[in-house]
């Protein structure tokens, strides 16, 4: 029994050797498998590259693109100057800002003293304040047949670091006639004959130089007007116009103005006062392309609280390139008559009873453009509807002045056309012509005082560096007025002619001479009220600059 346990436990302990032996066979952990997949090949990691099909950026549509329509090279329309709308100029501050001054002094037959004077102060960035002032009298063969004039006005201009420019602008006039019409001027008195007019004249405003970032330009402005005569008229008109335009792409933009024209006049013999004001609203839609532009709109306005709703349309379409242009339009506007542009018309009116605006419909057709680079022309058919047109009749009582005539409703048919050659700023030479029909009257048989042709032409030559010649002709068709008897009749057509020069004579001295109505034709643009013959004026000029950095 001893002897089986024991082999037993042999057995058995020799069953837990081998067990172990295998064991740390396999679990052995100073041996270790490694399973190769591929060699190792070092690589750099991929780089960011430009992706070239990518959408290009949007555009900036604060800051619109500004477009120029550029003429040809020594084209200028001096009739019809195209709308400008300046920038701010960068002065190169590496050049000198010179402020041009002169005074001009001249005497004439006809017993003529004559004083001219322009002064300019400021930098040219930041101000620029200028001075002119203006003297000339003459007196004729006939009884009273003298007149004189004289002006004088400041006007500055500021700029601020903002983005903003003011300017402001005071003058003064003074005219003074007589009444020399009357074949019987010899029996009145100087001071009963005497016509003269005061005015005093006022005006601020303000601008954006650039648009800014909505897109908006802004040009308000402000004027007051203070005048008179010597017969206890008086007159104050007060003026405010407030323009805006917004720009919503380089095509296509929108415009609003708001005017306010106020007028307050009293007569000699009134105990009240005559108030004559006007407003108006004129909002439109400005659309450009490269060969066509149109402004769409409609002008809401009030005539002494009368409302009328006025058509403003008006297209240009270019045929060829900008050689030769289409021009079309549909507009209405009002002419202020106020006793200061009456006169300013015709000097030799009475004081008005009543003042009434004018109301005009136009619609028109016609063409312009260039033929090379010198020759420029324009011309147009228009259709004209007045209300309230003003007409000015002769007064056959006295037989020296006029009275101021409203007629409710008249027509007209106006061609008009203006030829042009320029070279450089050596030479010039424009010419223009208006017909005009008058139909449909209701009141008055005549358009009295209204000329029916009018032709004009200007010649500017600058023969050398130091001689400049010019010449100015008028013709126009004479107007319709009444004789004593009461007879429709109409004054000869009137020619005239003149002709100045100018030459330099000593650094800084020039001597000038004028020459009017050189074929001394006597003709009357007013009956009864015959012009100077042939005068000549002559003086100096002196020019100076002030220089500064």
């Amino acid at each position: 029994m001893k002897k089986i346990i024991l082999i037993a436990l042999s057995v058995t302990t020799l069953s837990s050797l081998q067990a172990q032996k295998k064991g740390a066979q396999v679990f052995d952990t100073t041996k270790r498998t490694v399973v190769i997949t591929s060699a190792y090949k070092p690589v750099l990691k991929p780089a960011a590259k430009i992706n070239f099909s990518a959408a290009s950026p949007a555009a900036d549509s604060s800051k619109p693109a500004l477009l120029y329509n550029v003429p040809a090279q020594n084209l200028f329309f001096t009739y019809q100057p195209a709308s400008l709308k300046p920038l701010a100029l960068s002065i190169d501050t590496a050049i000198s800002w010179e402020n041009s001054n002169y005074i001009k002094l001249g005497v004439g037959n006809y017993r003529t003293p004559f004083a001219q004077a322009g002064f300019s102060f400021g930098d040219g960035k930041n101000s620029v304040v200028n001075i002119h002032a203006k003297q000339i009298s003459q007196k004729g063969n006939l009884p009273f047949q003298q007149y004189s004039h004289s002006n004088a006005d400041i006007m500055g201009i500021f700029s601020t670091q903002n983005n903003t420019e003011w300017r402001g602008k005071l003058g003064f006039d003074n005219s003074t006639q007589y009444f020399y019409g009357s074949p019987d001027a010899g029996k009145y008195t100087k001071d009963s004959l005497r016509q003269r007019f005061n005015t005093l004249s006022a005006m601020v405003g303000f601008r954006n130089k650039e648009v800014n970032s909505y897109g908006i330009t802004y040009d308000p402005t402000m004027s007051l007007n203070l005048f008179g005569d010597n017969r206890k008229g008086r007159e104050t008109n007060f003026v405010v116009n407030a323009p805006i335009t917004k720009t919503f792409t380089e095509n296509f933009a929108f415009n609003v103005g708001v005017t306010a024209d106020l007028t307050n006049y009293k007569t000699y013999n009134s105990e009240k006062s005559i108030k004559n004001n006007l407003f108006n609203i004129s909002p439109s839609l400005i659309v450009k392309k490269q060969n066509f532009s149109l402004n769409a709109g409609i002008t809401p306005s009030w005539d002494n609280k009368a409302f009328s709703l006025l058509p403003n349309f008006t297209a240009l379409v270019k045929v060829k390139d900008e050689q030769f242009v289409l021009q079309a339009g549909w507009i209405g506007y009002y002419q202020k008559n106020t006793y200061q542009t009456l006169t300013a018309f015709n000097p030799w009116i009475s004081q008005p009873s009543a003042l009434l605006n004018t109301r005009t419909k136009e619609s028109y057709f016609g063409f312009k453009g260039s033929a090379g680079s010198h020759f420029s022309y324009n011309a147009k058919l228009s259709v004209l509807n007045y209300k309230n047109a003003a007409l000015f009749l002769n007064d056959t009582a006295d037989g020296k002045t006029f009275r101021t005539l409203n007629e409710p409703s008249m027509k007209a048919i106006k061609i008009h056309g203006e030829i042009g050659y320029t070279f450089q700023e050596r030479f010039s030479l424009l010419g223009g012509a208006s017909i005009n029909r008058y139909t449909g009257l209701e009141v008055n048989d005549k358009a009295w005082g209204l000329l029916p042709v009018e032709i004009n032409g200007a010649l500017r030559w600058r023969v050398l560096k130091d001689l400049q010649f010019k010449s100015d002709v008028f013709f126009w068709d004479g107007p319709r007025y009444l004789t004593k008897e009461g007879e429709s009749k109409r004054l000869k057509g009137a020619y005239d002619v003149n002709a100045g020069v100018e030459f330099t004579i000593m650094p800084k001295l020039n001597l000038w001479l004028q020459f009017n109505n050189i074929l001394n034709n006597k003709y009357e643009r007013w009956s009864q009220y015959q012009v100077l013959g042939f005068n000549v004026l002559g003086g100096i000029v002196y020019s100076f600059s002030q220089t500064s950095k």
